[in-house]
């Protein structure tokens, strides 16, 4: 099962790459300009995840994708990473999967001279953990 984490890190890896999440009842695309701001989420994109996440929006989807927002967050799908692009992607449990990722449509990707997308980064854990390594090794 994914966790709203999950669906939430989902999103925003791939609309970070320029896929729009799609508001079919509102007749909204959306796409926020700043999906990262220093070490969390900007608030444009924590607005568009209350949104999508909220069942009383309706239907929203990853362009590019069939499943909806709210089916990523029941019991049938997990998130994993793509064999090709090693980015996350939803992975059906039980039934029959979809062969295309969602990277399908895209251009030029993968591209391994591009920085890959990314969830934000807590710079005192990382250095507290860079510190604990160096205090490892001498």
């Amino acid at each position: 099962m994914a966790s709203a984490t999950e669906v939430k890190k989902y999103l925003a890896y791939w609309l970070q790459l320029g896929k729009k999440i799609l508001i079919p009842s509102r007749n909204l695309s959306l796409l926020p300009s700043k999906i990262i701001c220093g070490e969390g989420y900007s608030i444009e994109f924590e607005q568009c995840w209350e949104l999508v996440a909220d069942k009383k929006t309706g239907d929203c989807y990853l362009e590019g994708t069939k499943q909806t927002i709210q089916q990523l967050l029941s019991s049938k799908w997990e998130i994993s990473n793509c064999a090709r692009c090693a980015m996350p992607v939803p992975i059906i449990q039980l039934g029959i999967q979809d062969a295309d990722c969602v990277c399908s449509d895209i251009k030029n990707w993968p591209n391994n001279e591009l920085p890959k997308p990314r969830e934000p980064i807590n710079s005192k854990d990382k250095l507290k953990n860079i510190q604990k390594s160096l205090k490892n090794n001498l």
